[in-house]
């Protein structure tokens, strides 16, 4: 969902490089070792992080780890910039690109953790190759991920969920752990899951949630 454009976040984003990375250009590797106050820490990435709450609540909880917000929307940015900013995240940094480009952005098999919460269904078969689970986003993430690294991925959208699950199987991906009612599950891991917005607003009306954790065969 796009979120009305809020001139308060765009100047806030503009105000702070430090801490956003607006279009980098894909023919540069970014070097994310200066732009962590703790470098040698694990960098988790989640692409089409909304307003934030995921991603810094994350954050908060694993300063052991380093993050990075991958958000399309200028506005979207700002919300989780000002959340950063708040709260002290120094382990958490935004970049305001495409997801296209992921493995422009980041080095080959550099990065620990991936999620994806509530991705855009594109419900068009015409639309097919916008998803972000589609096989040529699968290429990109496994070329970033490190061999043991998993992709965590979150809907309420039960024709995403299965075509999902079945381009992750189609490429060969091993499955880790399938929910087709997150909320409903043990104790063990609700304690483990955070809630995004759009989740948290799905659960309350009753909609199931679905889950898959999954993980590439080695190379």
């Amino acid at each position: 969902m796009r979120l009305r454009n809020k001139p308060w976040a765009v100047k806030l984003v503009n105000d702070h490089p430090e801490s956003v990375l607006q279009n980098p250009d894909p023919s540069k590797k970014i070097d994310w070792r200066q732009r962590f106050a703790k470098p040698d820490q694990p960098i988790s990435i989640e692409i089409g992080s909304g307003k934030g709450r995921f991603i810094t609540t994350l954050a908060k909880e694993h300063p052991e780890r380093n993050f990075v917000a991958i958000e399309l929307q200028t506005t979207a940015a700002g919300i989780i910039l000002r959340t950063k900013l708040t709260e002290q995240l120094d382990n958490l940094q935004i970049l305001r690109g495409d997801a296209l480009n992921i493995n422009y952005f980041f080095a080959p098999h550099s990065i620990d953790h991936l999620y994806l919460n509530f991705s855009d269904p594109w419900p068009k078969a015409r639309h097919e190759k916008r998803r972000l689970t589609y096989r040529a986003f699968l290429e990109r993430y496994q070329a970033v991920l490190k061999s043991a690294g998993e992709l965590e991925f979150k809907t309420d959208n039960a024709g995403l969920f299965a075509y999902s699950l079945q381009s992750f199987n189609n490429y060969g991906m091993i499955f880790d752990f399938v929910s087709v009612d997150l909320h409903h599950e043990a104790e063990e891991i609700l304690n483990k899951n955070i809630e995004t917005e759009y989740e948290h607003k799905f659960a309350e009306r009753g909609n199931p949630i679905y889950a898959v954790h999954a993980h590439f065969v080695e190379e």
